[in-house]
């Protein structure tokens, strides 16, 4: 990405931003000053190769424990993500799926989605989560934990709905997938997004990713190297090739 466009999307108007954010594991020097914006109904991949920083940032959006992030701000709708603790940021409006989906042990599907409403803001209803999934409502007396991949991925994006957040904040969601659930993932994904809700999606496959997507951050040890459309991506091989071996 050149200067020039680099500036503009640093200081383009935007629903979230992240300005000059470093953050640590430890001594391990992660994201290295990163600026990039989302704008709001949009889905934006977050791609690169493995130990680029994808997860790292997505996890300092949400004010995670961890990493450390030492310096940058985070604004999500004129507020200031980087001073807030990672309850008040899911307050604001952030909801975040992480890869491991932290689908809980011991509760039933319902009781996982009832848990998420426990405390405003709260979002969807469950019967409203039940028309997008209507596999969780078959399943809604079965432990969670005891659902195919999948389904337990649909039970993660399901219970983040049920607040009500305005950024959705996707981990590899398709990992371990086949292709008819991811299928079924990317649908859910579209319907969210004609209800307003802005995704970041951090994904390995790619190609999948860009072509669901409006717009594509590509990172580089910590950088960014590519921030625009995601049609771009597609259409620029060697782009593709040299960041993310596709």
């Amino acid at each position: 990405m050149s200067a020039s466009n680099a500036n503009h999307a640093a200081t383009a108007p935007a629903f979230l931003s992240i300005w000059d954010m470093h953050a640590y594991y430890g001594e391990s020097y992660i994201v290295q000053g990163i600026n990039f914006n989302v704008h709001e109904g949009e889905i934006l991949a977050l791609l690169g190769r493995n130990g680029a920083g994808k997860t790292t940032t997505l996890r300092a959006i949400a004010r995670m424990d961890d990493p450390q992030v030492s310096h940058g701000e985070i604004w999500l709708d004129h507020q200031p993500l980087h001073t807030m603790s990672s309850y008040q940021a899911s307050q604001a409006g952030l909801g975040l799926v992480p890869e491991d989906r932290s689908i809980i042990p011991g509760l039933t599907v319902e009781e996982n989605l009832k848990l998420a409403q426990i405390a405003p803001p709260i979002g969807w209803s469950i019967d409203r989560v039940y028309d997008l999934f209507p596999r969780l409502r078959e399943r809604r007396t079965q432990e969670g934990v005891t659902l195919s991949g999948g389904e337990q991925q649909m039970l993660a994006i399901a219970r983040a709905l049920c607040r009500d957040i305005k950024v959705l904040l996707l981990d590899e969601p398709y990992e371990g997938l086949a292709p008819v659930i991811v299928d079924e993932i990317e649908k859910t994904l579209s319907i969210i997004k004609e209800q307003g809700i802005t995704t970041i999606l951090v994904e390995q496959n790619a190609v999948r990713a860009l072509k669901l997507a409006d717009r594509a951050v590509i990172l580089d040890t910590g950088g960014i190297v590519f921030d625009g459309l995601a049609s771009e991506v597609l259409e620029n091989e060697q782009l593709r090739a040299e960041y993310l071996a596709i």
